[in-house]
């Protein structure tokens, strides 16, 4: 897979591609992972991207022509363009597995007040992670790649991913490690059982009380 991101502020994402399983992903084949300036694609010659909105109002606007240029220029038959949008439609593990199976990815981040209108035009899909506001797209674009890439195969075990919350549409159970007891809190007894079954039981019935405790919506759409 290979994923390209637009920014503004490209040295935002060196940890993020240097570090643990993103690093690690890269290394090994698994994604390529770009990330691209958006004033490269000015043709102001002060590199202006963004500019007043019309019909008044606070704040700066990103302008279509450095961003669709970009788009024209990175765009292949493949590609599956993103927009980091407050107004998108809320980011679920499910649509994570979507675009998982993607073979290229066009993430596209905002800042300032927005975007023009005119740009969705070549957007495939406008996400969102939260009913939030964040200074700018950077940070969203990242939870997205993250959820992505941890999804391609042999980046992560196939064990790990398919028992993580969300992915039977629960959380997930609550794991212990050594020591046994801990300033009297002591790990359940059935984990220390060996008896497989009874762990596997508990381990679901832990998932349906903490989600329905947490989170019961899951349990709604069901």
């Amino acid at each position: 897979m290979k994923i390209d991101i637009l920014t503004l502020f490209p040295s935002m994402f060196d940890g993020f591609v240097s570090e643990s399983i993103i690093k690690r992903a890269i290394e090994k084949g698994k994604v390529e992972v770009t990330i691209h300036n958006i004033r490269d694609y000015s043709k102001d010659p002060h590199k202006k991207v963004d500019d007043y909105q019309f019909g008044g109002g606070s704040g700066m606007v990103l302008m279509p022509q450095p961003i669709i240029d970009a788009i024209e220029d990175l765009k292949r038959e493949d590609t599956f363009v993103i927009l980091m949008s407050p107004q998108g439609i809320p980011y679920k593990q499910k649509i994570a597995h979507e675009l998982s199976q993607k073979k290229h990815i066009l993430i596209i981040c905002g800042h300032y007040e927005g975007f023009d209108e005119r740009i969705c035009s070549f957007v495939d899909m406008e996400i969102s992670i939260g009913d939030y506001i964040l200074t700018g797209g950077e940070l969203a674009s990242m939870v997205v790649s993250d959820s992505i890439i941890r999804l391609l195969d042999d980046v992560i075990t196939k064990e790990s991913s398919e028992n993580e919350s969300f992915e039977n549409h629960l959380l997930d159970y609550p794991v212990y490690t050594k020591p046994v007891d801990f300033r009297g809190m002591k790990v359940p007894d059935v984990l220390l059982s060996g008896h497989h079954e009874n762990i596997r039981k508990w381990r679901l019935e832990q998932q349906m009380n903490r989600t329905q405790e947490r989170r019961p919506d899951l349990l709604e759409k069901e």
